[in-house]
C-alpha cells in the first residue's frame, strides 16, 4: 500500500453569515473529495498540541506524527534547512518577513505578495548592510526569509506578522522573556527600525509604490529557534522505504528535510491561488509511483484566508478538489498497487479572523478495503460523526500508515 496525503494549508474555517451561516467546504463544490468521505472514514485531529501557537511549524509536523514537545524548535530552523543552510550549534534561525508598514500600522505580512526575484534583491541589499559576524540574512521565496543570529537567546517574544494585519506595530515589536535575552531583544528591535530606514527608499520600493503597489519597507523577525532535533519517518514507519514532499512553501520543505522526505520543486507553484496545480499533480504522481509516501502541500486557501477573501478561498477549495483531487483519484484507480489517501487541513485560517486558530481539522482517509463510515460530505460539521473520532498526537499517522 501506497500513502498520499493531500494537505489543504488553512482551508478549514467558521461558519460564514456571507454563505449562509455554511463553512466554506459546506458551501464548496467539492464532489471528489465528498465522494472519498462516502468511501472512506472520517474524523477529526487536533493538530496544535496545548500551550502551542497555531503555527503551520506545528501542525504539519504534528500531523506527521512529531511530538512538538520534543522537536519544536520554531519556524527559522526548517527554513534555513529548505534553502540549505545547515545550521551550526550556536546559530539561531528566524523566520524573516519582508513586511508592509503604512505609517504606524502593519499592513500586511507580505508586502503585497512580493515576488522572489524582488524580495531577492532586497535582502540582499540588507545583508550588505546590516550583516556582519553576528547577523546574516538569507533570501527565501516571496515574503518568507531567513535571519541567523549567531548566539542568539530564543527566549524573546516575537509576535507573528500574520496575526495582526491592520494593527499598531510599535507595541509588536520585540520582547525578552528574561534579563538574559534582553540583548538578543535589543538587536532585533535595532535590525527593524533600521531595516526601514534603509528600505524606505530604495529603488525597488519607488517603482513598486509607482505602480500602485505596497512596498516592501520593512523585515519582521519571528519564530526563533536552534536546530531541531526530528528522525527521519523511516524510522517511526518502515512502511516508508522512500518519501517525497511537494511544497512552494520554504517552511514545508524544512519539515520534509528533517523528516528524511525528498523535496520535489514544481515550475510554477506559487503557493496563492494561481499555482501551478497541474504539475504538482504530475509530481505528486511521479513521485508515488518510485515511492512509498507523498505529502502534497498547497498553501492557496490559508494565503487567500489571511486576506479574509471568502470567495477567493472558495475558489481555492473548489480548485484543489477539481485539479487536484479529481485527476489523482482517476489516475490511480488504474494502478495494479492500492493508494491509501488522507485529505485535511493543518488548522482552520478563518476568513473573519484572519489568521490561525487551533481547533480541530476535519480529516478522511480512503482507502481500498477500509469500511466506509456514515459521512456522506467531507467539511468540518460532517467529520464530527466520523469513525475515527477526535485524535491527537501521532494517532492520525499511526492509522494512516497502518493501512
Amino acid at each position: 500500500m501506497k500513502h498520499l496525503i493531500i494537505l489543504a494549508d488553512g482551508s478549514a474555517d467558521w461558519a460564514c453569515p456571507s454563505l449562509g451561516g455554511k463553512t466554506l467546504y459546506q458551501h464548496a463544490q467539492t464532489p471528489n473529495m465528498d465522494l472519498l468521505a462516502k468511501k472512506g472514514r472520517c474524523g477529526r485531529l487536533k493538530t496544535v498540541p496545548d500551550g502551542f501557537h497555531p503555527g503551520s511549524e506545528v501542525a504539519n509536523s504534528s500531523i506527521l506524527g512529531y511530538d512538538q514537545h520534543k522537536v519544536y524548535e520554531g519556524r527559522g530552523s526548517l527554513e534555513a534547512a529548505s534553502i540549505g543552510y545547515e545550521m551550526r550549534p550556536d546559530d539561531m534561525a528566524m523566520r524573516c518577513n519582508i513586511v508592509c508598514l503604512e505609517g504606524d500600522i502593519l499592513k500586511n505580512h507580505s508586502a503585497g505578495h512580493i515576488t522572489t526575484d524582488e524580495a531577492d534583491v532586497l535582502i540582499q541589499y540588507l545583508d550588505q548592510h546590516l550583516g556582519n559576524d553576528t547577523v546574516h540574512f538569507y533570501t527565501g521565496v516571496q515574503y518568507r526569509h531567513l535571519l541567523v543570529v549567531k548566539g542568539g537567546d530564543k527566549r524573546v517574544k516575537c509576535v507573528p506578522p500574520h496575526d495582526v494585519p491592520l494593527q499598531p506595530w510599535r507595541p509588536l515589536l520585540v520582547q525578552a522573556e528574561c534579563p538574559e535575552a534582553q540583548p538578543t531583544a535589543d538587536l532585533l528591535n535595532d535590525l527593524i527600525l533600521k531595516s526601514q530606514e534603509l528600505l524606505q527608499n530604495h529603488p525597488m520600493n519607488l517603482q513598486r509604490k509607482a505602480a500602485g503597489m505596497d512596498p516592501a519597507n520593512s523585515i519582521w523577525p519571528w519564530s526563533p529557534g536552534f536546530r531541531p532535533s526530528m528522525e527521519p519517518l523511516t524510522v517511526t514507519y518502515p512502511q516508508i522505504k522512500k518519501g517525497s514532499v511537494i511544497s512552494a512553501v520554504d517552511l514545508i520543505k524544512g519539515i520534509g528535510h528533517y523528516a528524511g522526505l525528498r523535496n520535489i520543486d514544481v515550475p510554477g507553484a506559487t503557493g496563492l491561488y494561481n499555482t501551478n496545480y497541474t504539475g504538482k499533480v504530475e509530481a505528486a504522481l511521479k513521485a508515488l509511483k518510485e515511492e512509498d509516501f507523498v505529502y502534497l502541500h498547497i498553501e492557496g486557501p490559508d494565503e487567500a484566508g489571511h486576506e479574509g477573501d471568502v470567495f477567493l478561498k472558495l475558489r481555492t477549495i473548489e480548485d484543489i478538489d477539481k485539479l487536484v483531487v479529481g485527476p489523482i483519484v482517476q489516475e490511480i484507480q488504474q494502478w495494479d498497487e492500492p493508494v491509501a489517501i488522507a485529505i485535511l487541513p493543518d488548522h482552520p485560517t478563518p476568513c473573519a479572523l484572519r489568521t490561525h486558530t487551533n481547533e480541530p481539522i476535519p480529516f478522511l482517509i480512503c482507502a481500498p478495503g477500509l469500511e466506509p463510515d456514515a459521512v456522506q460530505q467531507f467539511d468540518e460539521v460532517s467529520c464530527v460523526e466520523g469513525a475515527f473520532g477526535l485524535m491527537e498526537g501521532n494517532q492520525f499517522m499511526n492509522a494512516f500508515m497502518s493501512i
